[in-house]
């Protein structure tokens, strides 16, 4: 089959780890500035043992972002934040539709993007990459 782009895998690796690092950092630090307030949220949609919750929630989005972005354990941070997205969906994009405002067509994707991730392993431009 002829390409236009040269194959690259390993570069493609790192732009999904850079991506979906930036995204889950994006969303973990404001969890950990505000743990009292996510844990209250929590609460409120009905995700059970909320506080709880929230610190799994910090640990995947922000200690698995950090991982994610190294390239260190990757097939655990991204069953991890598989997890975490899998409980976004259930609890709080679901009820929303597919797409539009709040859908779960997102958290779909970066589940995705993190399961991918998890079964392809980081790639050579890593730190844990294989050589």
């Amino acid at each position: 089959m002829r390409r236009v782009v040269p194959l690259n895998l390993d570069l493609a690796l790192l732009i999904l780890r850079v991506v979906l690092a930036a995204v889950m950092l994006a969303h973990g630090l404001p969890k950990v500035t505000g743990f009292s307030g996510t844990a209250g949220f929590f609460g409120s949609v009905g995700v059970p043992a909320p506080a709880v919750a929230a610190a799994f929630a910090v640990v995947a989005e922000v200690g698995g972002g950090i991982l994610v972005l190294l390239g260190v354990a990757v097939d655990i941070a991204g069953l991890l934040f598989a997890v975490d997205m899998l409980g976004a969906i259930v609890f709080v994009h679901f009820k929303n539709g597919f797409s539009g405002q709040g859908g779960w067509e997102f958290p779909l994707t970066l589940l995705g993007i993190a399961v991918a991730l998890a079964l392809a392993g980081p790639g050579s431009y890593s730190v844990g990459g294989r050589k």
